[in-house]
């Protein structure tokens, strides 16, 4: 397979995902910031990290947490100032690490000087920049596409009499990538944070730039009816982000990955395959819905253990097949905590965020740490709607009452599938407010700090912050966790997760337990007299005192989760 210009150095990387207003405040604020990312980058040096995914913090009204940016190259003061961002980048060099930053550029702030010119007048320079439609023949919205955070995708403008296209926040209208304008201007941007030496680009939603231009009604028969067809892995997206690439990506040899919104396999794996030149890796999000009923965020049910791991299995052999390639992960700013989802954040808290973390660091790809999660960060106890912030939980709190639920059900959905789950403060230490902030917290800080914080986990040898450090190691000295072909082994297992990294030389073999109870689990009798015989395996890493005695049937106790290696 031909190679690119971008080379292959991250893919035996590990990303740390920082959010900053929860990360670390350095003025008191109650807010983190830029100079508290900075003083903690020794921690995240132990750590083995090698990319610091910084999300935005750009000027932004902070309607959608920053993801409603107001300018671009600017640093918003909440956050800091340049000068600190540049600062955060000579340290990070310092330290032999990258700084990959978010770029969201599907829409931008209704504050934001482009469109605050287009909304002037129809025949603005900028009106193109943004896209809008006259009001449907009964005066209402031109479509009947819906926002991702709930209600109509279309704002009615009162100066122009149009309605412009809002997929996610009122606030925030959707950029017209059809004009090569938006396209330059985007390109240009990008090319100023590359020349002061970020090396990366997250790109937010960016699988939604190219829109059916005909925007058509859905059929409200369909499922889930909502527009979505019409505008994900759109009629362009391709040509748009290959355009990208020869302008930024390519020449400035960087890291990217894209974040796909409801995508497919077959266009991750044209995104992330090499020789296409688009993104070096893609996010996709299907794993993370196996607890949806009906394929419905805000519908409760137990999680669908056997659709998780078909899921994975589907990504993992048909980006390898095809020379794509995964950025892995359990967590991130806008789910809740794995650990509280998928697995026991109560009696087998400790073995059960070591589990995940085996599970995810033994697959193909590039994984992904959520700022907590090497801690084992559980979802916090929510107990009223005004201790939440995040903007969607409070729209989704009133729509699921506008439907009937009681103000007690609705609360105990968005208690499972709030974003705020994941965005409580990093716990340093067991000071007060966990040692985030000297100030009040601009989020609730979560009870369990005292016993869960870095400071209490970087003393501990057999701590979940050591079994991360152990794994991020691991992919660094071990070959065939880079390059190694992917093989379910568990056959429908009801509680077991096993599979194998098949090398030329090597075999690595992870076998994990997401059951609270002891579980059995044999090696089908191919695999076993194929490619393991006689042969001794040596325990890479392992999540109990006890590791169970290697044989072709192994006894598992709960969330037990063993990584060995067959040389």
């Amino acid at each position: 397979m031909e190679t690119t210009p971008q080379a292959d150095w991250w893919r035996k990387s590990t990303v740390y995902q920082v959010y900053p207003k929860s990360f670390k405040d350095s003025t008191g604020s109650g807010t983190g910031d830029i100079q508290g990312l900075t003083g903690k980058l020794d921690y995240l040096q132990e750590l083995g990290i090698d990319i610091v995914w910084l999300q935005p913090v750009y000027v932004s009204p902070q309607n959608d947490n920053g993801y409603d940016v107001a300018d671009y190259r600017q640093i918003d003061p909440a956050f800091g100032t340049m000068e600190d961002f540049e600062e955060l980048i000579r340290e990070l060099k310092k330290r032999g690490m990258h700084l990959m930053t978010d770029i969201v550029v599907n829409h931008s702030s209704t504050e934001h000087p482009w469109f605050q010119e287009a909304r002037k007048s129809k025949d603005n320079p900028y009106r193109n920049y943004y896209i809008w439609r006259d009001p449907a023949p009964d005066g209402g919205v031109p479509n009947n596409w819906q926002s991702k955070f709930g209600g109509p995708a279309w704002q009615f403008d009162e100066i122009t009499g149009q309605y412009f296209l809002t997929l996610f926040d009122k606030t925030q209208a959707d950029l017209n990538w059809e004009n090569e304008q938006v396209r330059q201007e985007v390109a240009d941007l990008m090319i100023f944070w590359a020349e002061k030496g970020v090396d990366g680009f997250r790109m937010d939603v960016i699988n939604l730039i190219s829109k059916d231009q005909s925007f058509p009604d859905d059929d409200p028969a369909a499922v889930p009816g909502d527009g979505r067809r019409f505008y994900t892995d759109g009629p362009r997206v391709h040509e748009y982000i290959k355009e990208l690439y020869a302008k930024v990506f390519g020449p400035y040899n960087l890291v990217t990955v894209g974040e796909m919104s409801s995508t497919t396999l077959e266009h991750c794996i044209r995104y992330s395959a090499p020789e296409e030149r688009e993104f070096s890796m893609t996010f996709n999000f299907h794993h993370l819905k196996v607890d949806y009923k009906n394929g419905q965020k805000w519908e409760l049910q137990p999680y669908d253990f056997a659709e998780l791991k078909e899921l994975f299995t589907r990504w993992q052999t048909g980006m390898q097949q095809a020379g794509g390639w995964n950025a892995l992960f359990w967590n991130n700013h806008d789910q809740p905590r794995a650990l509280s989802r998928f697995a026991d954040d109560g009696k087998y808290r400790k073995e059960s965020a070591k589990m995940l973390a085996t599970t995810l660091h033994g697959m193909q790809g590039t994984p992904y740490v959520y700022q907590g999660e090497e801690l084992g960060m559980p979802n916090p106890d929510w107990h009223d709607i005004s201790e939440f912030n995040d903007i969607e939980s409070k729209n989704m709190y009133r729509i699921l009452q506008e439907r009937g639920l009681s103000g007690e059900q609705a609360l105990d959905i968005i208690r499972e599938r709030s974003r705020d789950n994941s965005r409580t403060p990093m716990q340093w230490d067991a000071s007060g407010h966990a040692g985030f902030t000297s100030g009040t917290p601009w989020l609730k800080v979560d009870r369990r700090y005292k016993e869960i914080n870095v400071q209490a986990e970087q003393i501990d040898p057999d701590s979940i912050f050591a079994h991360y450090k152990q794994l991020i190691r691991l992919r660094k000295q071990e070959p065939v966790i880079t390059d190694g072909i992917f093989k379910r082994l568990d056959e429908g297992h009801p509680q077991i997760f096993a599979y194998a990294r098949v090398g030329n030389t090597e075999t690595l073999i992870v076998v994990s337990s997401f059951s609270g109870t002891q579980a059995g689990f044999s090696f089908a009798d191919e695999f076993w007299s194929s490619r393991i015989n006689s042969q001794a395996a040596e325990l890479l890493i392992g999540n109990t005192e006890q590791t169970p005695v290697w044989s072709q049937s192994l006894e598992i106790p709960p969330y037990g989760s063993y990584m060995w290696i067959i040389r």
